[in-house]
C-alpha cells in the first residue's frame, strides 16, 4: 500500500527520501515510437497545498535502468557487446539523440555498471534513469488578479505579439484539453509514458502549467496567459502519480521537436542534471526551438553546471524577490513570477498555484511571444535577447538567484520584433582524430565544431558518402572501417547551424587495412650465375649470385660461403664478389649461396670449383 505523510514542514514537492517505492508494479514507457513493459518504481502522489521545505532532495532512480548515448555510427551489436558482461539489455532507443534505454538484472549495481560503461570510448555518456517530481502544487482556490502578467509587462508585449500559432510543448502530466480556457489552444500531442495519443491530464499539474503559458485570452472567460494565442502541444511524460523519468522526458522532447514544437516547458525537479535531457534540448535547438526548465523547489544551492541548451528559471514573488523555496545556483539563467499564480485546473475552473513549475512557463510563453513577433530570428538570438532584456535584480549582472534577471515580456518582445536575423556565419569544423595513417576495426572519429549561434548537426562523409549524423556535442563518430574495402579513404566532416549555414572540414586521408596478411612461408630461390659448377678456376674469380622471392627481392639477404667460411653478403636480388684463388690451395673447393627473406624463410645452393 502506498502512503504519504504531510506536515507543516513538508515541501512544495516531497523529497525523494519520502518516496514510497514498490518494485512489483507494472508500467509502460514509450521510447522512440516503441512500447515496452518493465517493472518500475511506483511513487506516492505529491502532497497538495504544503508550504516550502528546507533541505535538499535526494535522487531516486528507476531500478536498474541506464541511459547510454552512443557515438553516431556505432552499431547496436557493438552496444550489446559492451553490455553483455553486465547482463544489460537494450529495451528501447530514443532515436533522435542516439540514446539507448538499458535494463540491468535485478541484482546489478546500477551506479557501478554506469561508471564502468562510461569508460567505453564509443559512449558519450552513461547515466542512471532518474525519477523526478513535478515542481509545484496547488495552494487555495481564488480568483485573485493575475499579478504576474502585470509584473512582466505582458500587456505591453501584447501590443506587439500574442504568440500566434507558435507551438508550445508542455512536457508534464498531460493537459485537460476540454478546459474552456484551453480547448481552443490544443493541438494533438503524445503520451510518452504509455506510448499512445492519450495526453489527458492524470494529475492536474500539467493543466496548470499549460494555462500559465498559453491559456486563451481575450475570450471573455476565465483568465489570460502570457502567450494567449499560441498553440499547446500536450506531451505526457509522467506516471499517474505525477512523477516522470529522464527517459520519458527526453523521448517526449525529441517527439515534440519532430512534430513542430518551437518552445518546450519541463516543470519537474532536478531536470538540469541530466545529460540525456540536455541532448534532447540540443536536438530541439537545432530545429530552431528552445527548452525552458524550472529550477526546483527545495530552496537550496544547486551545483549543476550551466548549459546553453536549457533555460533554467528560478521563482520570484510579487515584490521581485526570490522565493524562499526556489532553488538557486550558477545554472540559473532567468527568474520569473512563481508564487500564487492564477491558472487553469484539471476538470475546469481556476486556482492559485505556486512553485518554480509556474515560473518556467512564464518564460516559455515570453519566448513564444518573441518567436511570433519575428519568426526569422534563430533560437539562439532569441535566447540572448531574453537574457539581455531582463530586469537585473540582486547583485549587478548575472547572479545565482536571478540569473540574468527577472523576465520582461514587453522589452523582450519589442527587442525581438525590431532585431535583424543576421546569422550568415558558417560554423568552423575540423576532424581532430584520426589525423591520417592506417586504420582498422572500429575507429573513433572526433570532430571539433563551433558556431556563433550553435551547431545543429555534424555529418561525417566517407569517400563521398554520408556515413552518419551527430546532433549532440561534443561531436564524434564510431566508424566501422570493415564496412568499406581496404585501401585509401577520405574523411570530411560537415557542420550545419540552425540557419542552414554550413562548412566542411579539411579532408583527412587514411588507409584502411583490415585484411589479415597471408603468412609468408615460401623461401626465396637462389642460384649461381657464375662460375659454373665444376669449373676450373685460377687467379681472381668473379662470383655472382641471383635470388628472387614471392614478396619481392628487396627483402632478401644473400650470404656467400667458401668452404663454410662467410666470404660476402648482399641485400636484394643479386650478389657480386671477387675471390682471389692465389690464396687458396689447389684442388676442389665448395661455394655455398644462401638467401633469406624478411619472414625468415631461407634456401641454399652449392657448387664446387677446382683451383689449379
Amino acid at each position: 500500500m502506498l502512503t504519504r505523510q504531510t506536515s507543516p514542514l513538508d515541501a512544495l514537492e516531497p523529497a525523494a527520501t519520502r518516496t514510497v517505492v514498490s518494485h512489483g508494479a507494472a508500467a509502460r514507457l514509450l521510447i522512440g515510437g516503441r512500447t515496452m513493459a518493465f517493472l518500475l518504481a511506483v511513487v506516492a502522489a505529491p502532497a497538495v497545498g504544503a508550504p516550502p521545505m528546507a533541505g535538499p532532495q535526494q535522487p531516486a532512480y528507476a531500478p536498474g535502468r541506464l541511459l547510454i548515448q552512443q557515438r553516431a555510427g556505432l552499431s547496436d551489436a557493438e552496444v550489446d557487446k559492451a553490455l553483455k558482461p553486465h547482463g544489460g539489455k537494450r529495451v528501447a532507443k530514443i532515436k533522435g539523440i542516439n540514446v539507448h534505454v538499458v535494463q540491468l538484472p535485478t541484482q546489478a549495481n546500477a551506479a557501478a555498471v554506469a561508471a564502468a560503461l562510461a569508460k567505453n570510448k564509443h559512449f558519450k555518456y552513461v547515466e542512471q534513469d532518474r525519477i523526478l517530481a513535478p515542481a509545484g502544487t496547488t495552494n487555495d482556490p481564488s480568483l485573485a488578479s493575475q499579478w504576474h502578467l502585470a509584473k512582466i509587462g505582458a500587456q505591453g508585449a501584447w501590443d506587439t505579439s500574442t504568440g500566434s500559432d507558435v507551438i508550445i510543448a508542455i512536457l508534464d502530466t498531460g493537459v485537460d484539453g476540454n478546459h474552456p480556457d484551453l480547448a481552443a489552444q490544443m493541438i494533438p500531442g503524445w503520451n510518452a509514458y504509455d506510448s499512445n495519443g492519450d495526453s489527458s491530464d492524470v494529475h492536474g499539474h500539467g493543466t496548470a502549467v499549460a494555462g500559465t503559458a498559453a491559456a486563451a485570452g481575450n475570450n471573455a472567460i476565465g483568465i489570460a496567459s502570457v502567450a494567449y494565442r499560441s498553440k499547446l502541444m500536450p506531451v505526457r511524460v509522467s506516471d499517474p502519480s505525477g512523477y516522470a523519468y529522464f527517459s520519458t522526458m527526453a523521448s517526449g522532447l525529441t517527439w515534440a521537436a519532430d512534430h513542430g514544437a518551437k518552445v518546450a516547458n519541463i516543470s519537474f525537479e532536478n531536470v538540469a542534471g541530466s545529460s540525456t535531457i540536455d541532448s534532447a534540448a540540443q536536438y530541439l535547438k537545432g530545429k530552431g526551438g528552445l527548452t525552458v526548465v524550472c529550477a526546483g523547489n527545495s530552496g537550496t544551492l544547486q551545483t549543476v553546471a550551466p548549459t546553453g541548451n536549457l533555460m533554467i528559471v528560478s521563482a520570484t514573488d510579487s515584490n521581485d524577490a526570490i522565493t524562499s523555496w526556489s532553488n538557486y545556483g550558477s545554472y540559473v539563467n532567468l527568474a520569473a513570477p512563481g508564487q500564487t499564480i492564477l491558472t487553469t485546473n484539471r476538470g475546469g475552473g481556476y486556482s492559485q498555484w505556486w512553485g518554480t513549475s509556474f515560473a518556467s512557463p512564464v518564460v516559455a510563453g515570453t519566448a513564444a511571444l518573441m518567436m511570433a513577433a519575428n519568426p526569422a530570428l534563430p533560437s539562439t538570438q532569441l535566447q540572448s535577447l531574453l537574457y539581455a532584456t531582463s530586469v537585473d535584480l540582486g547583485s549587478a549582472g548575472k547572479d545565482v538567484y536571478y540569473g540574468s534577471g527577472r523576465v520582461d515580456a514587453a522589452r523582450a518582445t519589442q527587442a525581438a520584433a525590431t532585431a535583424s536575423a543576421a546569422d550568415t556565419q558558417a560554423p568552423t569544423v575540423a576532424i581532430s582524430a584520426p589525423t591520417g595513417g592506417k586504420v582498422s576495426g572500429l575507429v573513433v572519429v572526433n570532430v571539433a565544431a563551433n558556431d556563433n549561434t550553435g551547431v545543429a548537426r555534424v555529418d561525417l562523409v566517407v569517400n563521398g558518402t554520408n556515413f552518419a549524423t551527430d546532433t549532440s556535442s561534443p561531436h564524434g563518430f564510431s566508424w566501422d572501417t570493415t564496412s568499406i574495402a581496404d585501401g585509401p579513404a577520405t574523411l570530411i566532416a560537415y557542420a550545419y547551424d540552425a540557419a542552414g549555414n554550413h562548412t566542411g572540414s579539411q579532408p583527412v586521408s587514411v588507409t584502411v587495412a583490415n585484411a589479415v596478411a597471408t603468412p609468408d612461408t615460401t623461401a626465396p630461390t637462389v642460384s649461381f650465375a657464375a662460375p659454373a659448377n665444376g669449373a676450373m678456376v685460377t687467379r681472381v674469380v668473379s662470383i655472382v649470385g641471383m635470388a628472387s622471392d614471392n614478396f619481392g627481392a628487396s627483402g632478401i639477404t644473400q650470404t656467400l660461403k667458401i668452404d663454410g667460411v662467410v666470404a660476402s653478403t648482399a641485400s636484394g636480388g643479386s650478389l657480386s664478389s671477387n675471390w682471389n684463388t692465389k690464396k687458396a690451395s689447389a684442388g676442389t673447393h665448395t661455394l655455398t649461396l644462401t638467401a633469406r627473406d624478411v619472414a625468415g624463410n631461407s634456401s641454399s645452393t652449392s657448387i664446387t670449383v677446382v683451383v689449379k
